[in-house]
Order: structure tokens, then C-alpha cells, then sequence
């Protein structure tokens, strides 16, 4: 079976044209060894040192030489708006006091779809809609050297979660 042992990183690809694409959802795209299957019906095993996030745009180096484009594949989210710049900000350290992964944009951010969470960002005055759009969330505090969050890509790998509340 042909392997991936590297990933060049969105940007960092200069103008190589990929032999195919991989749409995966973010939970998909937290990886560090697994079988996987192209868009266009390439086998192959990704195998990296460590787990990692895939980031839109990434690319996936084939052991014969080929690149397989990483897709952000949309997911059903909440976009998550403010009053102003002060208040979104607010908004996102509530979110990030809870532990929550969040898409970061200059004037919106995206998270995973949860109705407690939502009541709570509305009850701060938040406004939240339902969207369907590729989730990027950003690297945590704990994120590694390529801004990912190894905590997360460990429970990703193995099936466990680390939750705990602050109140």
C-alpha cells in the first residue's frame, strides 16, 4: 500500500498541481496514522510521527511522489456574531473558558453546533445562526510547534476526551 509519512503545509506548496483532493470533516482531518481513500479513489495509509491536524489547503505527500489536497469538508456549525469588536471577544473567551474549539475571524466566530451553548451565548447577547462551512477551529494554548493542539489530536487517535468544567 503506498504511505504518507509528510505533509507540506498550506502556503508552503508552491505551485505543484495535486494529483487529487481529500474532503474530511475536522474531526477526520485530527490524525496521525490511518488507512485513508482520495476523493478520486486513491488508497493509501497516512503515517506521521505524531498526530496533527490537516488545515485546508495542506498537502499530503504520497510515497511515489504524488500530492493529495486536504478539503475542509462544511460541517453544521454556529457563526457567532457581537455587538462590536469588545463584545466578540467576550463571546470568545467564554468559549475558551469552556474548552471549545473555535474558527477565528476578524468579525465571527465558529464553533460546533450545541444548544446549551448556544442558549449561553445567547443569554450574553451574542447572535448565532446555524451555518454549514469547513471548520478550522485554531491551535490551543497546549498547541505544538505547527500551532495544533496535541491534547486534542491524543484523544483524536485514541477515543478518549479530557473534559472539566469551571464555574
Amino acid at each position: 500500500m503506498i504511505d504518507a509519512q509528510t505533509i507540506i503545509e498550506r502556503g508552503a506548496r508552491g505551485g505543484e498541481i495535486p494529483a487529487d483532493t481529500i474532503t474530511l470533516d475536522e474531526q477526520q482531518r485530527h490524525r496521525r496514522r490511518m488507512a485513508m481513500v482520495s476523493d478520486g479513489g486513491i488508497a493509501f495509509l497516512l503515517d506521521l510521527a505524531e498526530a496533527r491536524l490537516l488545515q485546508q489547503g495542506d498537502a499530503i505527500v504520497l510515497s511515489d511522489g504524488r500530492l493529495v489536497e486536504v478539503r475542509a469538508k462544511p460541517e453544521p456549525l454556529y457563526g457567532v456574531t457581537g455587538r462590536d469588536a469588545g463584545h466578540l471577544l467576550a463571546l470568545a473567551w467564554h468559549l475558551g473558558n469552556r474548552h471549545l474549539a473555535a474558527d477565528i475571524t476578524e468579525g465571527r466566530l465558529l464553533i460546533r453546533r450545541d444548544h446549551v451553548i448556544r442558549a449561553m451565548l445567547e443569554g450574553l447577547g451574542a447572535t448565532v445562526e446555524e451555518i454549514d462551512a469547513p471548520f478550522d477551529p485554531a491551535g490551543g494554548a497546549y498547541a505544538g510547534p505547527q500551532g495544533h493542539d496535541h491534547a486534542h489530536a491524543h484523544a483524536a487517535d485514541h477515543g478518549t476526551h479530557h473534559h472539566h468544567d469551571h464555574d
